[in-house]
């Protein structure tokens, strides 16, 4: 019984002091209005005033927790000195806690959907689906994220530090190879109050660097820091090209992408975009450094679009061996790379000759392990020179050959894949005669066929043409029999999937655009298909045209070919 009375005791009412102390977001609606504001107003009057003393000691013998209506009036009964400074505007108490840091609130929040290609049903496209991830704002208006944050987009918002509003935000491009897009924002609300991030110098090893962004699990900025811990050239995943990159031991989560890396001095140095998850190793990242992102930049502003990053077209081979060297008359004061085989379709490809030593790019030294100096302890490999140029640019190669040094101007291109890394935003083309599905092999499309893992769960024969194989002329496709729709016409060939088109009718295919060219155009009695693996395809050709449309109308297709096709 005892226990029970004093459960039920009145409780003892708190001092102003207490009232006061107590946590602002744990008040009630009423406290929260005006006690933060009666204690707010204490401390902001001067402590020697005796009118402030004597009105704080009479409402520190008075003060309750009342309603807002009790307290008003009895500020209203005070001196004219207390009633003014209880009109002052209500701050939260945090707010004088905040540290104002301007390059923080540039970092902006992007939300995206998207909508992917369905490459085993080219014609239609995935469910779309929602990701958000992080940008920041540059000069020009422009805003930068990554490019895997906004590829295959159909809108694009972007909300503001600290700000309830999402705007629209217009992608103005999207460079692949750097894993960067730049997007602008037409209200002119967004831009208000915000100034651009400074982009720093590359840091040294041992900089500090702070990642900044909205990682997956909160609304509000996330922070990481952490020291640059290695650079060198790096794969880019969704590019799948090998740029500069900064390795950093800051976290990188899901949603970090697109986000700032910022110096010291709250510079951006980087852009983060990728992490390594392996059970052997934590907390490693890694940066877009500023010499990639500026590149990306001036190539916008350049060219009024992206253009991409040239490459030298060749492929080469360490000249380590002394034996090797001697062979080919290089002497101890020589040092270079052999080159291996050149990309036909590289403008390269008329002047340099397979087992031309490459000496140097640009005037500088290639060392026999195909790498040049960097910074002061630094050697990095050469391809990061051919990167610093943009597409047409030309630059000066000095080679050995047959014991003799030339030199050529070289004018650098893009590369040109036989299997392509991307399909750039395009829907992806295809072509069906017959219930058989043709399309061209891109690296999104063997993905979506065989998962992540398709550099080993792919045919031998597709996965050596990407690994291997160099397109002859710029406009060369690998076409593939990607399905064939089961019909009465096509019976037998039920279970040719993703096998790669040689030739029609005797003639070699060429592009996916040359075989719809050839097969509309066929008088002969018979469609005959070369494919791989010795496989052959025979089909009537006035009965194989004749159930097409059966077939389109069946699986809802609503033409034989994709727009580009039909151009």
């Amino acid at each position: 019984m005892g226990k029970t009375r004093k459960r039920g005791r009145k409780p003892k009412l708190a001092t102003e002091e207490e009232t006061a102390s107590q946590d602002y977001s744990t008040a009630s609606i009423n406290d929260a209005v005006s006690l933060p504001a009666t204690t707010a107003t204490a401390e902001a009057v001067e402590p020697n005033d005796p009118d402030s003393q004597g009105c704080r000691r009479g409402r520190s013998k008075k003060i309750k927790v009342a309603s807002p209506e009790r307290r008003s009036s009895r500020l209203a009964d005070s001196n004219g000195d207390c009633a003014a400074v209880a009109e002052t505007p209500l701050i939260p108490k945090w707010e004088g806690t905040v540290k104002v840091v301007p390059s923080m609130d540039a970092v902006v929040k992007v939300f995206c959907v998207h909508t992917e290609p369905n490459f085993s049903l080219p014609w239609q496209r995935k469910r779309q689906y929602s990701s958000s991830s992080s940008g920041f704002i540059v000069g020009g208006r422009r805003v930068l994220t990554n490019a895997h944050s906004v590829e295959h987009h159909t809108q694009v918002k972007l909300k503001k530090r600290g700000s309830d509003t999402k705007y629209l935000a217009t992608v103005l491009a999207i460079g692949t190879e750097c894993d960067i897009a730049m997007l602008t924002v037409s209200d002119d609300e967004f831009w208000e109050g915000v100034s651009p991030v400074e982009f720093g110098d590359m840091p040294a090893l041992q900089d500090a660097v702070t990642v900044v962004g909205y990682p997956i699990g909160g609304d509000t900025i996330s922070v990481t820091s952490g020291v640059v811990s290695r650079m060198e050239i790096l794969s880019y995943v969704h590019g799948s090209t090998e740029l500069l990159g900064l390795q950093i031991d800051a976290a990188i989560n899901s949603g970090n992408s697109g986000g700032p890396a910022l110096n010291d001095k709250g510079k951006c140095v980087g852009i983060a975009f990728q992490s390594l998850k392996h059970e052997d190793v934590e907390n490693i990242g890694y940066v877009i450094p500023t010499p990639v992102i500026l590149h990306f930049i001036q190539d916008y502003e350049k060219n009024g679009a992206y253009t991409g990053f040239p490459i030298l077209g060749v492929e080469w081979q360490k000249m380590e061996n002394p034996d090797l060297r001697m062979s080919m008359g290089m002497g101890p004061d020589k040092k270079g790379v052999r080159i291996r085989r050149i990309e036909p379709t590289a403008p390269e490809s008329h002047v340099l000759k397979p087992s031309d030593i490459i000496l140097s790019f640009d005037g500088i030294n290639i060392a026999n392990d195909g790498t040049v100096p960097f910074r002061h302890g630094e050697r990095i490999g050469f391809s990061y020179l051919v990167s610093q140029k943009y597409t047409g640019d030309r630059a000066q190669v000095k080679v050995l050959r047959n014991s003799q040094i030339l030199e050529f101007n070289i004018k650098l291109s893009t590369h040109k894949r036989l299997v392509p890394a991307h399909i750039k935003g395009r829907p992806p083309s295809y072509y069906i005669i017959a219930g058989f599905v043709f399309t061209a092999v891109s690296v999104p499309y063997l993905r979506s066929e065989y998962g992540k893992d398709y550099e080993f769960d792919a045919p031998v024969k597709l996965l050596d043409k990407h690994l291997h194989s160099m397109a002859q002329s710029v406009d060369e496709q690998l076409v593939v029999v990607s399905q064939v729709l089961v019909s009465d016409i096509n019976i037998g060939y039920e279970e040719i999937v993703n096998t790669q088109v040689l030739a029609f009718n005797g003639k070699p295919v060429k592009n996916l655009q040359n075989l719809a060219t050839m097969v509309e155009s066929c008088d002969d009695e018979y469609l005959k298909f070369d494919l791989e693996y010795q496989q052959i395809v025979v089909l009537k050709t006035s009965t194989a045209k004749a159930a097409t449309l059966d077939i389109l109308t069946t699986h809802c297709i609503p033409s034989a070919m994709s727009e580009d096709l039909k151009s």
